[in-house]
């Protein structure tokens, strides 16, 4: 049994990040799935997809590299955790890497970046960083 399921996305995309695999396989949930699309949409990972499997069913996430075959992703660490929950409002929202990363917020409207809650001008609970 799994006590948190985001940082065990977080740790299996670390992991196959650093052995160079191309996809990983992750339980499913609609909570991964948006962070799915946040990491698509930021450059970090190529594409994903949901596969059934008539359980719990399963996120599969392509990741990225350059043409070189470094990877694109160079960090993803988990925040807010189920025994510390981590709340900012959107004035006090940290940057990551000086703001070359992105922050992970779950707001009232749904997942965001940083950027986003800083421009909607909401604030949250930070779920992770990535760089």
């Amino acid at each position: 049994m799994i006590t948190d399921p985001i940082s065990d996305m977080f740790v299996r995309i670390r992991n196959a990040n650093v052995k160079s695999h191309e996809k990983v396989d992750i339980p499913s949930s609609k909570m991964k799935m948006e962070i799915a699309k946040i990491l698509k949409e930021e450059g970090y990972i190529s594409d994903y997809k949901s596969i059934e499997d008539h359980k719990q069913g399963v996120l599969r996430v392509y990741l990225k590299y350059t043409a070189a075959g470094k990877t694109v992703l160079r960090g993803i660490k988990r925040a807010s955790k189920s025994s510390l929950r981590i709340y900012r409002g959107y004035e006090d929202m940290p940057k990551t890497v000086g703001g070359l990363g992105v922050t992970i917020v779950s707001t009232s409207k749904g997942l965001m970046t940083d950027r986003q809650v800083r421009k909607d001008k909401i604030g949250g609970e930070v779920i992770g960083y990535v760089w």
